[in-house]
């Protein structure tokens, strides 16, 4: 199947673990999104194609080896989108879009469905993976959602990776931040609904 159409979705990550049965066996099958922007197939070359699809089937590869080794389907979850957000290629950690003032801000949020607990961050600067402060807000506090310095001083109790918020930028996030500062307020109604990204 051609991940890739006329108009493809990039920039987003979003990933859910269900179990089929199919002759009374449970087989789990992992689905994720790699985008909710929009992207022109001339926009893209042959050699960033491959990149995304490596990454895409990287991230598979990841969650399935935690089914296989006898993992819940949450923890599949975290780990494939764990991939995603390492990957510079999806806006979910690094190559997330940046704000007006150039810096990144994310959310993340994850659930299980057997018993519908849920967590969630929003807003986080420094959690190089915010979908693991998103777990720990489910498995580890009362609560559901965490915002901005708060999630952040959350996730430094869990012991969690923080990094410079540079991090987060690469090269080709930078170049379309100084675009779209140069196009603010020039752009046609059209343009504004296909400028808009989806987050984790």
């Amino acid at each position: 199947m051609d991940i890739f159409g006329t108009k493809s979705p990039l920039l987003f990550a979003f990933i859910f673990c269900i179990y089929l049965n199919s002759n009374a066996q449970n087989k789990p099958a992992l689905v994720i999104h790699g985008g909710a922007g929009t992207i022109e197939r001339g926009m893209l070359s042959d050699s960033l194609e491959r990149e995304i699809k490596s990454a895409l089937q990287e991230a598979l590869d990841a969650g399935y080896r935690v089914l296989n080794d006898g993992g819940t389907a949450v923890d599949a979850v975290e780990t494939t989108l764990m991939v995603l957000e390492d990957s510079p290629h999806f806006n979910a950690g690094k190559g997330s879009v940046m704000t007006k003032k150039g810096t990144h801000e994310m959310d993340a949020s994850i659930m299980d469905g057997s018993d519908l607990e849920a967590g969630a961050v929003t807003g986080v600067t420094t959690v190089k993976n915010p979908i693991r402060a998103a777990r720990g807000v489910m498995d580890k506090s009362p609560h559901v959602m965490f915002a901005g310095s708060g999630a952040e001083d959350f996730a430094k109790t869990l012991n969690l990776e923080i990094v410079p918020n540079a991090y987060f930028t690469t090269p080709r996030i930078k170049k379309n931040w100084k675009e779209s500062q140069i196009k603010q307020g020039d752009s046609t109604p059209a343009e504004k609904k296909f400028s808009k990204f989806g987050t984790v």
